[in-house]
């Protein structure tokens, strides 16, 4: 696996920019105009563009829907308490709850990122009793995310109570790029380290070959075994 393949499994360079762009244009206009509604209005509509790009691609939306709905929740919230700081709100508390569940599912001892990227790499849950080395990269692979992202919250909201509005914004867009890339990397040493995946699903396509080829032969001999006379001259 190498490091490039494991930052597609994330999103890749797409996934990243859709998911950052419309909160740059967001403090972009509100910097300039301080116009919370153009500001607010124009993310959500270029969010929607890149939907609407991937569906006329046919490539995979999961990322591009994950960003317009987290913008959709920020112009609701900023419109609603009309505050611009609250744009950022919903992404906030979604890392803060990521965050925890990172470092809770790795202290339970089934890591999140495991369940997340188990079924990407075909070997679904099998690291969990099969495969102890690749568990141990996935646990530690996981507290990483988790405390990087609490690291991130760290910073952000205190910025979100008491920081200038554009000063949090621009924070805010600064931290969503490398933290992530950060995580990326020490995923990529912890995987490289561990034991291959054991791959689950040809296991399974394996045994389903056996079964038929099994089938087939007994009822080949069963078959044989019912013509009578067959070895009479």
């Amino acid at each position: 696996m190498t490091e490039a393949a494991l930052f597609e499994a994330f999103g890749g360079v797409r996934g990243l920019v859709e998911t950052t762009v419309p909160g740059l244009v967001f403090i972009a206009m509100f910097t300039v105009n301080k116009d919370l509604h153009t500001a607010a209005i124009t993310a959500l509509v270029i969010s929607g563009v890149m939907v609407v790009v991937r569906l006329l691609r046919r490539d995979t939306v999961k990322h591009a829907f994950s960003g317009i709905f987290g913008v959709g929740f920020g112009v609701l919230f900023a419109m609603m308490t009309g505050n611009a700081k609250d744009f950022y709100l919903p992404g906030m508390l979604y890392t803060l709850g990521l965050a925890l569940g990172y470092i809770v599912t790795s202290l339970a001892g089934v890591p999140l990122l495991g369940l997340v990227l188990g079924p990407v790499f075909k070997e679904n849950l099998s690291w969990r009793k099969r495969n102890p080395g690749r568990k141990k990269a996935y646990t530690k692979a996981s507290y990483a995310w988790g405390f990087i992202l609490l690291g991130k919250s760290a910073v952000l909201f205190p910025l979100y109570f008491w920081g200038e509005t554009t000063q949090f914004g621009w924070v805010t867009v600064v931290l969503k790029i490398p933290p992530f890339l950060l995580a990326v990397y020490l995923t990529w040493i912890f995987l490289a380290k561990a034991p291959p995946p054991i791959n689950v699903i040809a296991e399974m396509e394996a045994e389903e070959e056996a079964a038929k080829a099994e089938k087939a032969a007994a009822k080949a001999a069963t078959a044989e075994a019912g013509t009578p006379g067959r070895h009479r001259r």
